[in-house]
């Protein structure tokens, strides 16, 4: 049975921010998102990449190494021509983590531990210490690798893209008649959810765009943590105490999963116990294990 390590630190919410804005990446660090992502990527127009990518180093050489662990930067994908010089711009001043977008499968990731590792080395940072996340399905052939990306032991975390996906593939929306997201899109969420788990990293829902809606937006993060997700990305400092709120297991699922520990390590030879008018078994156990993890660490 796979299980998720728990990260070092928390991450429930992911904000973006874009890396061409000083004064929205000085909001965003002082949100309470879990990590704040710099964004070289959509974010910023060709022109502006190399002003960005200056302002992104700036800025984070201006924290300390502990505030730097939750400053993360969105890389441009390898199969552009700016990944690269964004590394070469923003590792020296040691971010927290990279996410590599349009990830097309674990050779990317290699790829990026390759550029990355050099460069760590340049720069006195200890080879391999900088995590990734990876954005897994954002064109139609990536759908087809997201089981592929265990043992990298760089790969801390991995999300996937509705937007990006739906331009992959020449569609009109990516929503249904009724606004949830249509078949293929849930399919990513799973495949990502799936592909996550497999490679024991956390896995991240992607964003929602409507970031005025804060009570679809609290529906939906609850929901997507049911199905097993442990964090959500952000485009809105708004929506950052609503995801922190959705993905904390509440004083009631911590007090019950702290029972089903308790009963069975009062009756550790039973395979099934009897509980509430229904029966646990081994799974149930494992569950209130790792809901536990999430909040004791």
């Amino acid at each position: 049975m796979n299980a998720i390590p728990e990260p070092r630190i928390r991450m429930r919410s992911w904000l973006f921010a874009p890396g061409d804005s000083g004064k929205k990446m000085l909001k965003a660090t002082e949100s309470d998102a879990d990590i704040v992502i710099f964004d070289l990527e959509d974010a910023v127009v060709e022109s502006g990449k190399a002003d960005a990518r200056a302002a992104i180093a700036e800025f984070l050489a201006g924290k300390s190494a502990e505030e730097r662990a939750r400053l993360w930067v969105r890389v441009n994908p390898l199969d552009g021509q700016w990944t690269a010089d964004d590394l070469a711009a923003v590792m020296p001043a040691g971010p927290g983590g990279i996410m590599l977008p349009k990830s097309r499968g674990r050779h990317d990731v290699e790829q990026l531990d390759s550029m990355m590792s050099a460069l760590e080395q340049e720069n006195g940072i200890e080879p391999g210490s900088t995590p990734v996340i990876a954005l897994v399905t954002e064109t139609a052939a990536a759908m087809f690798t997201t089981g592929d990306y265990g043992g990298l032991q760089r790969l801390a975390a991995m999300t996937w893209g509705a937007e990006d996906l739906a331009d992959s593939l020449g569609a009109q929306s990516n929503k249904d008649f009724e606004g949830e997201f249509a078949f293929t899109y849930k399919l990513a969420r799973s495949l990502c959810l799936l592909g996550a788990v497999a490679a024991e990293v956390v896995p991240v829902e992607t964003i929602d765009t409507n970031f005025r809606d804060l009570v679809a937006l609290r529906k939906r993060a609850i929901e997507v943590r049911r199905q097993g997700y442990r964090g959500m990305l952000a485009i809105h400092p708004a929506q950052v105490p609503v995801i922190n709120e959705a993905f904390t297991p509440t004083e009631e699922e911590v007090a019950e999963a702290r029972e089903i520990v308790d009963l069975f390590a009062a009756n550790p030879d039973a395979g099934t116990i009897g509980w509430k008018g229904g029966m646990l078994d081994r799974p149930h156990l494992s569950r209130a294990r790792q809901l536990l993890a999430q909040v004791e660490g």
